[in-house]
């Protein structure tokens, strides 16, 4: 997703905790005891498979672009639920028809995988499985659509191999792996902006949040995977995530760095953008972190060279940048 937020977004205010000095009082004999404090042990999650997960990548690449509408839409579309259902998960299929940018109406399908689906407790790790229609910052071919290898391949390709782990090595709460449809069909560089631009974008998930798979749905909080498959990835905390879920900007951001991959995850703030977080965590409630491919440390600022051109392709992605994401939020997992 491209556009930056231009309208204010909610202040989150800070909480103060005050702590209590302990004292044990003895009736006889006043002793005060001093109270050592432990740094938790974390667990160790189950490892992370980045060969697997490169090849759920390629797999949705080798069905050609997944833009609404198309019959590679549609059968990667049946693929994505064979998998979610074959690795245990309750697959639920929401579909829906939304006017795009300019008056088309897309079919489309957000996919719904629940793990545990009968814990009340709950977790949604997210990305989008569609793909940009036009290479609309490109020179070349701008009016075809991209491969989009880490727009939109890559978040899903991470989470399918989390679904995998997860169908073998279950949690004591539920998480819901969400494939939102129709993210990037928003208005195309070439194309008078309005105000409204924003709404063009995540669609999907945009229609999610106004008719929830379960009505009620509510989690205790979201992570979105986008764009994180490209080699020398960067992921600076992204705006929107800081406004509206900085402790779990916190969350994701420690687990990173503990496991060692700060190279990867870093500290600076991106500008605010619009993506499935935003309506996520602005409609749906769920406060979300957004893990995207922002660079902010070498030029051109932004999403990286190859984005939204035909240069999204599987030569940009590198099992690394998918090993240090995946390893990342299964350790989230398994140390909520």
């Amino acid at each position: 997703m491209e556009k930056r937020l231009t309208r204010t977004l909610l202040h989150l205010g800070g909480l103060l905790f005050l702590g209590a000095t302990l004292i044990s009082c003895h009736e006889e004999e006043s002793t005060s005891h001093s109270i050592e404090y432990k740094t938790p042990v974390r667990i160790q999650a189950p490892e992370f498979n980045s060969d697997s997960a490169y090849a759920f990548v390629a797999e949705q690449v080798a069905f050609g672009p997944r833009v609404p509408n198309s019959p590679a839409h549609e059968k990667c579309g049946d693929w994505l639920v064979n998998e979610l259902d074959r690795y245990g998960a309750e697959v639920t299929e929401q579909i829906g028809r939304v006017r795009a940018f300019d008056g088309t109406i897309l079919n489309i399908r957000n996919i719904i995988g629940s793990f545990m689906p009968e814990a009340k407790e709950r977790v949604m790790l997210y990305a989008h499985w569609d793909t940009r229609p036009f290479a609309d910052k490109d020179t070349v071919r701008m009016r075809e659509p991209i491969d989009g290898a880490n727009d939109g391949g890559s978040g899903v390709g991470v989470l399918l191999e989390i679904a995998r782990v997860l169908g073998t090595d279950s949690l004591g709460y539920g998480v819901d792996i969400i494939l939102f449809d129709a993210e990037d069909y928003g208005t195309p560089e070439w194309a008078n902006k309005g105000e409204n631009t924003m709404l063009t974008w995540c669609l999907g998930s945009q229609f999610w949040v106004n008719q929830p798979h379960r009505i009620g749905y509510q989690a205790k909080y979201g992570i979105l995977l986008d764009m994180v498959g490209a080699k020398n990835a960067v992921f600076n905390k992204e705006g929107t995530s800081m406004a509206y879920a900085p402790a779990t900007v916190k969350k994701v951001w420690s687990a990173a760095q503990g496991l060692g991959h700060g190279a990867y995850f870093k500290n600076e703030v991106t500008p605010q953008t619009v993506d499935d977080n935003l309506f996520v965590s602005e409609l749906g409630g769920i406060p979300s972190a957004n893990i995207v491919h922002y660079q902010l440390q070498v030029l051109p600022m932004g999403y990286g060279p190859f984005h939204h051109t035909h240069a999204d392709n599987m030569d940009v992605i590198d099992k690394n940048s998918l090993q240090a994401v995946g390893s990342t939020i299964l350790d989230v997992l398994w140390n909520d």
